[in-house]
């Protein structure tokens, strides 16, 4: 993005003040930090291995503050290599926290979660009903003792954990600097993957949009393609290895435990996905297909704007900042608050600038001293869909800022089954907020636009994310290495799934190398995530019906203040709610179908005209 465009837009000043951490890359504060580290964590295991039977509280105590300061040093570090993926000093001192962080973890900690997990109960019974700290903590230290069936010996433990930079690791950092720097020529310029993604968003011209795909794909095949296979063929083989080892009898098992979902829950949510959700979707992209007069489909109209959209009509920061805000506080005063302060205190990147991250994304995390923060990175184009990204995003933060407030930092991150909830819940909102604007104007235009492109959203969130978890499920199912054709073929296989064979809805063309480019791959079976949080929050955004505003708003965030204190089933129950209930999941299509006949009943009318 040029200066002039970023200026226009109102993001040209809108960059992280990151002073709360480090006056610079060059502070010498870092590195006093990294002394301090080592030498809490040195001592942390002289004065706690093999006594926690009488001195549990105190460990935990210490053991928040060591997290606080490596959390400190390294988000630090993460944040500033996002703003430019190509910085060789940052990149430099990164993987030398890193190297430090591992040692550190190996050589003095790693005993504390095994020694935790292994005390037998009498001793955490007793010392809870002494120690605030343990009874407040004890959902973290329950947490912690359901591991202890994959728990390996301390010397395997620690040498694993010195190890873990050195693995597939650091193939999943050297993606990501590669792909930062990929380039793809289009219309006589080359575009970074932000831009010729916006053009597959925003061109009016079905052949425009093809020819951008066209693009994209070939510049994700060759040697992308090699070493995003490579890279997905080491993570595979790396946690099939895992899992055998900490006997998890699936490799979906670890990341369900973790989101606290039992596995009939997460089986129940694809079988839902691939049933009505995949009839829900190739209905939406009928009849998308219908409104752009393209049947079937190419691949690269997927997310194409619709004829009536005015996609050519940017719209500010400053503008979308009012309008999250204004979304927000018609929700709750709260929230809209939390989101000020935000703003406020220069916890927003917005600009699209060479060598940033790619996407869009928020950094919950907590500070020495107990200390909530938030950050937030974007890419804003000015679309209608930056909007919405913002609000989802920002979500985020809120989620964090309560849940750290009230929980500290042991408890602040919500697994991720329920961490997309505060988001897409203020994706909601905004999103209801434009609705209500169009109804009152009596602009059935803007509203048809509105629902086919909330619409659209859910579709990513939802079928998409369990079509990649799909391509999940097979890859780490395999019992042998991956070659790229291969990657390509359960790519097309998978998809036709959900979206239906090539020509029935779409035509799948030039399509083969997208999988390459989805970087939660490295972070295995996370996907599935964004879907059960998307129709987790349509049906707890529906109960809102059901409960006065400020009975419901109190709720809701009592839900977001729980952190990772409790799961899914406990949390929603006092809605009414409860994700282990196959029916669940038809509240949440719900939502979707009738979102889906209100458009079809909105285009239809509009086509009598």
């Amino acid at each position: 993005m040029s200066t002039a465009t970023a200026k226009a837009l109102g993001t040209e000043n809108v960059r992280w003040d990151l002073s709360c951490f480090y006056k610079g890359i060059d502070d010498p504060q870092i590195n006093a930090d990294m002394r301090l580290l080592e030498e809490r964590a040195r001592q942390f295991e002289n004065m706690f291995k093999g006594k926690l039977r009488t001195r549990l509280g105190k460990a935990v105590e210490t053991w928040i503050n060591i997290e606080e300061l490596g959390t400190k040093i390294m988000s630090y570090l993460l944040l500033v290599k996002a703003l430019d993926e190509t910085s060789e000093k940052v990149k430099t001192k990164v993987d030398e926290v890193q190297k430090l962080m591992s040692r550190v973890n190996g050589e003095y900690l790693t005993f504390f979660a095994l020694e935790l997990a292994r005390l037998p109960q009498k001793y955490i019974t007793v010392q809870s009903k002494k120690s605030n700290v343990i009874s407040f903590h004890m959902p973290w230290i329950l947490d912690v003792r359901k591991t202890k069936p994959h728990l390996l010996e301390e010397e395997v433990e620690s040498a694993l954990s010195k190890r873990k930079m050195f693995g597939p690791e650091s193939w999943s950092k050297y993606y990501d600097e590669e792909d930062v720097l990929l380039r793809f020529p289009f219309e006589g310029k080359k575009l970074d993957q932000n831009e010729i993604l916006h053009v597959l968003g925003t061109a009016q011209e079905s052949s425009r949009r093809a020819r951008a795909l066209k693009a994209f794909n070939k510049g994700l095949g060759g040697h992308f393609a090699r070493l995003s296979g490579q890279t997905l063929n080491m993570i595979v083989g790396l946690k099939q290895v895992s899992d055998r080892e900490r006997k998890y009898p699936h490799p979906m098992s670890e990341r369900n435990k973790e989101n606290k979902i039992p596995d009939e829950a997460v089986l129940a949510l694809h079988e839902a996905v691939a049933n009505m959700g995949a009839s829900l979707a190739q209905r939406y992209y009928a009849l998308k297909g219908e409104m752009l007069g393209i049947k079937p489909l190419l691949w690269s109209d997927r997310n194409a704007p619709l004829l009536f959209e005015k996609s050519d009509e940017l719209i500010t920061y400053p503008e979308a900042i009012e309008l999250v805000l204004s979304a927000y506080g018609s929700f709750s005063p709260t929230l809209r608050n939390i989101v000020a302060k935000m703003v406020q205190e220069k916890r927003i990147d917005a600009p699209r600038v060479k060598n940033k991250s790619s996407g869009a994304f928020n950094a919950p995390l907590t500070l020495p001293g107990h200390k909530p923060v938030c950050f937030t990175l974007l890419n804003f184009l000015g679309t209608e869909r930056d909007v919405m990204t913002l609000a989802h995003e920002l979500g985020h933060g809120v989620h964090g800022i309560l849940a750290g407030e009230a929980q500290g930092a042991l408890m602040q991150q919500a697994p991720i089954a329920l961490a997309e909830t505060a988001s897409i819940f203020g994706e909601m909102t905004t999103f209801n907020s434009l609705k209500q604007r169009a109804v009152e104007k009596n602009n059935p235009e803007e509203l048809l636009a509105l629902n086919m492109g909330k619409l659209g959203d859910m579709m990513n969130s939802v079928i998409r994310q369990i079509c990649f978890s799909f391509f999940e499920q097979e890859i780490h199912a395999s019992p042998r290495r991956l070659s790229v054709p291969e990657f390509n073929e359960i790519w097309k296989r998978v998809t036709e799934k959900i979206y239906g064979k090539d020509g029935s809805v779409f035509r799948y063309k030039d399509f083969d190398y997208l999988w390459a480019y989805i970087p939660h791959f490295h972070n295995p079976f996370y996907v599935y995530g964004y879907a059960f949080g998307e129709l987790l929050t349509q049906s707890l955004y529906a109960a809102q019906s059901g409960f006065e505003k400020k009975e419901f708003e109190k709720m809701y965030l009592d839900l977001l203040r729980a952190g990772s204190s409790k799961g899914p089933k406990e949390l929603l129950a006092p809605f009414g709610l409860d994700p282990t209930n196959p029916e669940f999941w038809n509240l949440g299509f719900a939502s979707i179908e009738k979102l889906l006949a209100e458009a079809e009943q909105l285009y239809a009318k509009q086509k009598k005209k």
